[in-house]
C-alpha cells in the first residue's frame, strides 16, 4: 500500500521510519506545529525490531512488534509510504519509485541498515535467511511452521528421523536470541563465531566463559574460531562448508541458515559522489550534520565515533538513534545541541543468563592503543538466603593512570541492564575508580546483595588498591 503525499512541498523531509525518524518528527512538529513534516516509510509497519527474535521463538504473535502510525501522525506529521529512488540535493528534491517528487527546505536522512550477506557462494539461496524486517521474520515463521506441520503428517507413521536444523551464523546478540529462539522449536541448533568466544563486541573472553557454558547446557552445538567458508547446494542449501574442512549437512526441505554477521547502512539511494561517507554510513559532526547543507543524518545509516576516546565506532543501536535525532531535530529547529558519541550499553537474554557490556572491552581499549587494566568483583544477586539467590559478576575497565572508567561487563541472573545503565553514565561522565568506589547504593533481600558490599563499589575499590 502507498500513501500518495498531500502536498509536495515540505519544511522537512525525512527518509525512514524507525526509532530516528519517529522521534525526530516528534520533536520538530511538538516546536513547530505549523511546519509540513512528512516520513517516507517503505515498510508497511515500524517495528520493534529488537523483539523479532522472541516472536520467532513463539512468545508472542509477530503483530505485537508492529509500532502503531500514530507515533508519526498523531504528533501531526505526515506519513508517506513508498521507497526513495534518489536524493538531488542541490535542487532541494527527493525522487520516489513510483515517479512522484517531493522538495524540502531540510532533510533527514534516517534510513538505517540491512543485515549483510557476506559475498559467498549460496548466500542467496531460498532456505538462507537474515532477520530485520517484518518480511524477513515472516519467511522464518512460516518455515518453521512448514516444517512443523510436515513432521506432524509424517509422524502417523513414522518419526522425523532427524531434528530440524538450523545453522546461525554470528554469536553476537542477534545471533544467540536467534540460536535460542530456534531451541525452543526443538531444533538442532548450530551456532558459528568467527573469534575465539561468543558477544565478542560485548564482553571479554573471561566474561564469556558462563555465557558458554549456559550455551552448551541448553544444547548449543558451537563452532568459535570458526569462519564460513560456502554454502553449497542449488536453490536451497544442502552443505555449510566452515573453515578446518568442517561441514554441516542439511535436509534442504527442512533445515536452514541464518545470518547475523552485522549490518550495512541503507545509503545506495544517495548516490556514490555527493555526500561525504564511511564504510558504515554518513560522515555527520556533533549537530548530524552531513557535508551536504541543509541534510543531517541519524541513525544507523550514520557514521560517528566513539564517545570514550572520540575515535570512529559502530552504534547501530536504537538507542543511539535516539539521541541522535533528538540532535538532528533540535539543530533543525535552530537550538543549540550536540552528540558526544557512542558509548553503547547493550545487554541479551542467554537462558538463564543476562549478559551486558558498555564503553570498550579491556581487547578493544588495547586495540586502541589505550593503556587499560580490568576489575571484577562478583555477589549473589539477592540476598543469599532468598530462594533463587542467584550470581552477579562485575568487570570494570579503567584507563592507567587516569583511572577513568572506559568500558564495563556484567553477567548474571538478574538486574543486568540496570548496572549496564549505571556504568554507561559513569563513563559519560569520566569517573574514576574512586568516584565509583564511593558510590550509594541500595540493598534489598529479593533485589540486591547484603547492605554490607556492592559488586560495583567492590570492583572499584580493587581499582584504587592497584594504584596503592
Amino acid at each position: 500500500m502507498k500513501t500518495k503525499a498531500e502536498q509536495r512541498d515540505k519544511d522537512v523531509l525525512i527518509i525512514g521510519g524507525g526509532p530516528a525518524g519517529i522521534q525526530a518528527s516528534r520533536l520538530i512538529k511538538k516546536s513547530q506545529p505549523d511546519w509540513k513534516v512528512a516520513v517516507i516509510r517503505p515498510e508497511e509497519h515500524s517495528m520493534v525490531y529488537c523483539a523479532i527474535p522472541y516472536a520467532i521463538e513463539g512468545l508472542f504473535p509477530l503483530e505485537r512488534t508492529f509500532k502503531g502510525d500514530d507515533l508519526v501522525t498523531g504528533s501531526g506529521a505526515e506519513l508517506i509510504r513508498g521507497t526513495v529512488r534518489s536524493v538531488n540535493a542541490a535542487g532541494h528534491r527527493v525522487e520516489m519509485e513510483d515517479g512522484e517528487a517531493l522538495t524540502y527546505k531540510k532533510l533527514l536522512i534516517a534510513s538505517g541498515a540491512t543485515p549483510i550477506r557476506p559475498p559467498l557462494p549460496g548466500i542467496n539461496a531460498k532456505n538462507v535467511y537474515t532477520v530485520k524486517t517484518e518480511s524477513s521474520a515472516r519467511k522464518i515463521i512460516e518455515h518453521l511452521s512448514t516444517s512443523a506441520e510436515r513432521d506432524a503428517l509424517t509422524s502417523f507413521s513414522r518419526q522425523p528421523e532427524k531434528k530440524q536444523k538450523a545453522v546461525v551464523v554470528g554469536s553476537g546478540a542477534i545471533g544467540i536470541e536467534q540460536a535460542t529462539a530456534y531451541l525452543a522449536h526443538g531444533l538442532e541448533v548450530h551456532l558459528i563465531e568467527m573469534q575465539g568466544h561468543v558477544l565478542p563486541n560485548l564482553v571479554d573472553d573471561d566474561m564469556a566463559e558462563p555465557v558458554f557454558k549456559e550455551l552448551e547446557r541448553l544444547g548449543v552445538n558451537l563452532y568459535l574460531n570458526t569462519r564460513l567458508e560456502s554454502l553449497e547446494g542449488g536453490d536451497t542449501i544442502e552443505r555449510v562448508r566452515l573453515s578446518g574442512d568442517e561441514v554441516i549437512f542439511l535436509d534442504p526441505a527442512r533445515d536452514f541458515v541464518v545470518l547475523s554477521v552485522g549490518m550495512a547502512p541503507d545509503i545506495e539511494f544517495l548516490g556514490a559522489r555527493e555526500f561525504e561517507r564511511a564504510p558504515d554510513g554518513l560522515v555527520v559532526d556533533e549537530h548530524m550534520r552531513t557535508n551536504v547543507p541543509d541534510v543531517w543524518a541519524a541513525g544507523d545509516c550514520a557514521s560517528y565515533r566513539s564517545g570514550v576516546d572520540g575515535g570512529p565506532l559502530g552504534g547501530k543501536l536504537a538507542t543511539n538513534a535516539v539521541p541522535m535525532a533528538k540532535v538532528a531535530a533540535k539543530d533543525m529547529l535552530g537550538v543549540e545541541a550536540s552528540y558526544s558519541g557512542f558509548f553503547n550499553g547493550a545487554a541479551t537474554v542467554v537462558g538463564n543468563l543476562r549478559v551486558g557490556g558498555t564503553g570498550f572491552t579491556e581487547t578493544f581499549a588495547r586495540s586502541r592503543n589505550m593503556e587499560v587494566f580490568s576489575t571484577t568483583a562478583a555477589t549473589t544477586a539477592r540476598f543469599p538466603m532468598m530462594p533463587d539467590a542467584g550470581q552477579v559478576e562485575v568487570k570494570l575497565v579503567f584507563e592507567v593512570g587516569s583511572e577513568r572508567l572506559v568500558g564495563a561487563q556484567v553477567v548474571g541472573t538478574q538486574a543486568i541492564a540496570e548496572r549496564i545503565d549505571l556504568l554507561t553514565f559513569a563513563i559519560q561522565k569520566r569517573a574514576t575508580a574512586s568516584d565509583l568506589a564511593e558510590l550509594s547504593y541500595s540493598a534489598q533481600p529479593w533485589q540486591t546483595f547484603f547492605p554490607a558490599r556492592n559488586a560495583i563499589v567492590e570492583a572499584s575499590m580493587a581499582a584504587c588498591s592497584q594504584k596503592g
